[in-house]
């Protein structure tokens, strides 16, 4: 599966370190994250650009780029995120920007002929609302969409759907990977826009730092969630990138579930708040569980690495290092 054959004369992914990766993306939590696993391993040619530098979402900037740097290999972690409150605000900016950045790069990647595996990554939302649980692969366009994303959900499946086309009609080998919910260095800790976990280990600092008493969290906290190291995330791309050449998307989760109520006092504890945890019940749980089937890519050899609480300690740190240091200067 994507290994050398007789048919294919090219080297495996992790066997052509010196060949050109474009890393799209690379200042997010998952391109971050990719970028480092990269040089880590000893890629030498890994290139990447900054947005002012290289705007995505313009089909002529990013012809001529690839028609400069002919890469070889492409990673497209590039798109425009935002939490429930920026979806629902700006549905326009989050399907336009999303197509066209998915549309560009990919076929960017089959005109200029040297691109020989392009890795697109996705995200758990592109699963119906009502998907059984854990949701597989298989699941895709088998019901409605969660209404509160339904604009970044529709750009990511067609991410999915494009790579399959040019696969069928040109023969890129263009393969997808689906995240469940990340976390780790690199986060967004925006006290509005950022997902569950950054904003409780935000809560919990801000509350230790005042003293404060107790610390308030929505819901009665017994929803199951599922949450992945966003190196996890990185080593699986890689991974994919060197044994996966199939039509299919593939689902990157942990395969372990956590409570809220389990995964805020585990917080609670990395953080170091000494107050009172209070469930204000009267507030929406939201979806019940929302666990990914990851047995596909587990099944080839992959499996996650780094346990919660040690990814939970390591992005603490992160975070006091970086976004607090930053704030106190």
């Amino acid at each position: 599966m994507g290994t050398v054959t007789p048919a294919d004369p090219h080297p495996a992914f992790l066997a052509d370190k010196g060949g050109k990766v474009f890393l799209a993306g690379h200042r997010g939590l998952v391109g971050s994250a990719i970028h480092r696993r990269l040089l880590a391993l000893g890629f030498t040619e890994v290139v990447v650009r900054t947005h002012a530098e290289l705007d995505l979402t313009r089909q002529a900037a990013v012809e001529a780029f690839f028609a400069a740097e002919r890469p070889r290999y492409v990673v497209l972690a590039a798109a425009k995120v935002g939490g429930i409150h920026a979806n629902s605000t700006f549905p326009a900016d989050f399907i336009a920007a999303n197509l066209q950045i998915q549309t560009n790069v990919v076929d960017a990647a089959l005109r200029c002929g040297s691109v020989r595996k392009l890795l697109f990554l996705g995200s758990s939302c592109i699963y119906p609302k009502f998907a059984p649980q854990p949701i597989p692969e298989a699941s895709l366009l088998s019901g409605p969409l969660e209404p509160t994303n339904e604009w970044y959900a529709v750009a990511k499946i067609a991410g999915i759907k494009m790579c399959q086309a040019y696969r069928i009609q040109h023969g890129l080998d263009a393969v997808s990977a689906m995240p469940t919910n990340l976390y780790g260095p690199q986060d967004n800790f925006h006290p509005e826009n950022s997902h569950v976990l950054p904003a409780l280990i935000r809560r919990f600092h801000e509350a230790k730092a005042t003293n404060a008493a107790e610390v308030v969290v929505w819901g009665s906290g017994s929803p199951l969630r599922e949450f992945l190291h966003v190196d996890d995330l990185a080593d699986a791309v890689i991974f994919l990138m060197d044994q996966y050449s199939g039509l299919e998307h593939v689902n990157v989760g942990s395969g372990s579930e956590v409570t809220i109520k389990e995964l805020a006092e585990l917080v609670k504890e990395v953080v170091g708040f000494q107050g009172k945890l209070i469930w204000d019940s009267s507030k929406p749980d939201g979806t019940p569980r929302k666990l990914m089937d990851s047995s596909k890519i587990q099944a080839m050899g992959w499996m996650p690495k780094v346990p919660l609480r040690e990814g939970l300690v390591e992005t603490y740190k992160w975070y006091v290092d970086n976004v607090i240091a930053d704030k106190n200067k």
